[in-house]
């Protein structure tokens, strides 16, 4: 039976990962339906590890972009200097919008965890940005003309403030493409590059949380049964396959259609999950 939990808890985290509606939160409230029959160590190592399924569709679906070295790019493919130097420089601009989450995120983890990674903080994490992404998209945006929309010209004082927003996404339930999608559409972003930026920052920061936790995984005196791995490995392969699916809807949609529905969505899934809470207290 954990195989069945572990592609349903990989579609979700496909679907939620890369959508600004919060992949930890939905996972938290998929946990309280689809239990996995695993220790509590493997399940909270489980939950952030399976964003590196997410992360690899990432990188395929943009090697090209992404890759500055000539000798992994086919003949065809081969980028001239300055593309080299665009990509370098882009890479520069996502390790600078990774340093303030990976300087606050890190000694705060575990108190986070402990804290926030509870049904009521998730809630009202999902109606707070929701309301944000809708003012956002009616108040804000239709007064203000975004200045960007090629990532290229993205400048890098603009990776540093995005960062900052990213932050934001420590919270459980907050949506760390949220975070940054709200924070790049504040500053002058435009849709489409606050969606591809977000994709490029998930690389560097899920890498780097999904490390923090295997190592405390096995620092605790934990070991992976192979059942275990194979769960694990199959909840990636699934993120990945349909990460890479949802990345091209939200590209495709995006330029067609602002936010606003997905701050109608996280309001109504908050919605439900308070009056969730509130129901599972009074029961007992």
């Amino acid at each position: 039976m954990d195989f069945i939990r572990a592609i349903i808890l990989g579609i979700i985290e496909g679907i939620t990962e890369w959508l600004p509606i919060s992949s930890t939160g939905h996972l938290i409230i998929a946990e309280e339906f689809i239990r996995l029959n695993q220790s509590a160590a493997f399940k909270e190592m489980f939950d952030v590890v399976i964003q590196l399924g997410a992360i690899l569709s990432v990188v395929v679906l943009y090697f090209h972009k992404l890759n500055p070295f000539n000798k992994l790019n086919p003949k065809d493919k081969q980028k001239t200097p300055r593309e080299i130097q665009l990509t370098w420089r882009l890479w520069l601009k996502v390790l600078i919008a990774a340093l303030p989450a990976a300087i606050i995120g890190l000694p705060l983890n575990n108190w986070l965890d402990a804290h926030f990674y509870h049904f009521v903080p998730v809630a009202f994490m999902l109606i707070i940005y929701g309301v944000a992404f809708i003012v956002i998209e009616r108040q804000w945006v239709p007064n203000h003309e975004f200045s960007v929309f090629n990532i290229d010209r993205l400048p890098y004082r603009f990776a540093l403030y995005i960062g900052l927003f990213q932050v934001l996404s420590l919270l459980p339930g907050t949506s760390r493409s949220g975070a940054t999608i709200v924070g790049a559409l504040l500053i002058g972003v435009s849709r489409e590059v606050a969606a591809e930026f977000t994709f490029f920052l998930g690389i560097p920061v899920m890498f780097g949380a999904s490390l923090v936790k295997i190592f405390h995984f096995f620092k605790n005196g934990n070991s992976l049964t192979l059942e275990q791995f194979s769960v694990l490995l199959l909840a990636c392969l699934v993120a990945f396959g349909v990460s890479m699916l949802a990345i091209k809807f939200l590209m495709n949609y995006v330029k067609k259609h602002d936010f606003t529905f997905f701050g109608k969505y996280r309001i109504v899934l908050g919605a439900v999950l308070l009056v969730y809470a509130a129901v599972k207290a009074i029961a007992g």
